[in-house]
């Protein structure tokens, strides 16, 4: 078997994105190919389309229902235990991608000898395959066999899984396993792939579809949320010590680290509808600190994060009570001004 592509399964029946996914799963031109679904204990009907996939596409579609609900990263993984091929790809279950991509990334993949080949995706707002708007996943500067250089770009700019294909030994060579349970499994283990692969290639065009969702995803914001993209970026970090990454690229992890865990969270808890704990910040401003004191002085931050976000988190590394006073003031004068 030449490809697997995983597509981890919940709930996602309504308004047929379930059955697209599927439909431009089994009709990828790639013909050595198998689609590994693993319904994570879906409420709807999504087990029910899945199986009549499998029927219709004996020896293409594969069904793996997991008996507990165990997230995308406890899916990814009971995926890769039913994986044949000798490369393995991943794909949401309501996103979908030209109907050659495949064929194309594997024929790159063997003509350059990489173990990990990527492309760009486009987000769309509906059933289409017509491009629309471009998201640029990775760079040309990445290519190629992985020097120090490299490997660099691709640690702050790795991409998103769904838009890869990776040789089998990125996952089999020794153990590796998603975190389960939590949400931002795939930044966790952001670091640990870059550092197993080899040879980058990519495809700088938006051949994977990602579909946006009409509800606004600041409604859906929980404390479960914010502990577990806390937590990915303390697993991140452990990762990167223990395996030499941290030394190597100090500050590179440093950044990611302190975006991931501290920037991010800050400001999606406050653009959420959450009541604000002062507990909280202090709780996320300390956490970062005792890592890493300076992150505020590291190179990429002060070059990629804004001067606005900048000058708030400097109120907030001072006092939490003042920061929350300071951008709730800033808030009432945006909406005054959108009068």
């Amino acid at each position: 078997m030449k490809l697997s592509v995983i597509v981890p399964v919940y709930n996602t029946a309504a308004d047929g994105n379930l059955e697209y996914c599927i439909n431009s799963l089994v009709h990828q031109s790639l013909q050595d190919m198998e689609v590994v679904a693993v319904d994570d204990c879906s409420t709807d009907n999504s087990l029910q389309i899945l199986r009549r996939f499998e029927k219709e596409y004996p020896g293409r579609v594969k069904v793996v229902a997991s008996p507990e609900n165990r997230r995308q990263g406890g899916a990814r993984n009971l995926g890769l235990k039913a994986a044949e091929g000798e490369y393995i790809g991943f794909m949401d279950s309501d996103d979908w991608m030209m109907p050659d991509l495949y064929e194309r990334m594997v024929a790159r993949a063997e003509e350059t000898g990489a173990d990990v080949v990527a492309t760009d995706m486009c987000l769309v707002y509906e059933h289409t395959m017509t491009p629309t708007e471009r998201y640029a996943c990775n760079d040309m500067s990445q290519v190629g066999v992985l020097d120090h250089e490299k490997r660099k770009q691709l640690i702050l700019k790795s991409g998103p899984l769904g838009t890869k294909i990776y040789h089998r030994d990125i996952f089999f060579s020794k153990e590796f396993q998603f975190p389960e349970h939590m949400s931002y499994e795939d930044n966790a283990t952001s670091v640990e792939i870059v550092m197993r692969m080899k040879h980058f290639e990519y495809i700088p065009e938006p051949t994977v579809f990602y579909y946006q969702h009409d509800n606004s995803t600041t409604h859906f914001i929980t404390q479960k949320k914010l502990d577990d993209r806390m937590e990915a970026a303390r697993i991140m970090l452990r990762y990167a010590k223990e395996n030499g990454a941290f030394e190597e690229f100090h500050d590179e992890i440093e950044y990611l680290y302190g975006v991931l865990f501290y920037r991010n969270t800050l400001f999606i808890y406050m653009q959420s509808n959450m009541k604000k704990s002062v507990k909280f910040l202090d709780k996320l401003r300390d956490e970062t600190l005792a890592i890493f004191p300076k992150f505020r002085e590291n190179p990429y931050f002060l070059k990629e994060v804004d001067s606005w976000q900048r000058n708030l988190i400097d109120l907030q590394m001072k006092s939490t009570p003042y920061f929350l006073f300071i951008y709730a003031l800033k808030q009432i004068s945006k909406k005054i001004k959108r009068k």
